[in-house]
């Protein structure tokens, strides 16, 4: 049973976790108040454990980052490098600053030919980031159920065999997968979250998600 350490005990990091929990793997949720868990733990089952980001980072074989993104340098930092280098970790991170959405348009603290991935692989290069399930809301990351069929999850990293093992998970929870490419395509993916949050900030709807149409 292949271990997953998440990091960050948001909604998005217990989604997450909730999905692996289900097909079977063995979850810890790194957190800086464990206590605040509590009600997760009792509930999750007796694969869902919570500790320190140190001892998720640990634990797990794969790694989530489901923190908010002006805290994603310094969660890395908490987990210890020591404890990632060399491990997969699907960075579910998006730039939003802390500024009010401009018309519905959420505004980064990135710039167009940069992104929140980019400075994460930069600072730590001997971990595997991968980015994916930033571009969807919590309700839909998990087996989403859509008219049109499965939706597309964008994904970028620089090592292929990271992106192999993410490209699985994505796939089991119910996702087409399409890559992108190497971290640079994160400058591109990392703003769909902008997208997608347009027509929830202006109109209240959330009901929806990408798919990429081929011919």
């Amino acid at each position: 049973m292949k271990k997953i350490g998440i990091l960050g005990s948001g909604i998005v990091g217990q989604t997450l976790a909730g999905g692996f929990l289900k097909y079977g793997y063995e979850v810890m949720i790194g957190t800086s108040d464990v206590s605040k868990l509590a009600e997760w733990k009792s509930t999750a089952g007796a694969s869902a454990h919570t500790g320190s980001f140190a001892e998720a980072s640990a634990f797990g074989e794969l790694i989530v980052l489901a923190v908010k993104g002006n805290r994603a340098l310094e969660a890395v930092n908490k987990a210890g490098v020591a404890n990632l280098n060399g491990k997969t970790v699907i960075d579910a991170t998006n730039p939003i600053a802390e500024a009010a959405p401009e018309n519905g348009v959420l505004r980064y603290f990135t710039e167009l030919n940069e992104s929140l991935m980019e400075r994460l692989q930069q600072s730590f290069p001997d971990v595997h980031f991968v980015k994916a399930f930033n571009s969807v809301g919590n309700a839909f990351m998990v087996n989403p159920q859509f008219p049109g069929g499965k939706p597309s999850m964008f994904i970028c990293g620089n090592s292929e065999a990271a992106k192999t093992e993410v490209k699985r998970i994505v796939e089991l929870f119910g996702w087409e997968v399409e890559d992108m490419g190497m971290a640079e395509a994160a400058r591109a993916i990392e703003p769909l979250c902008m997208l997608w949050c347009i027509p929830g900030l202006t109109k209240n709807e959330w009901a929806h998600a990408f798919k990429l149409l081929k011919i």
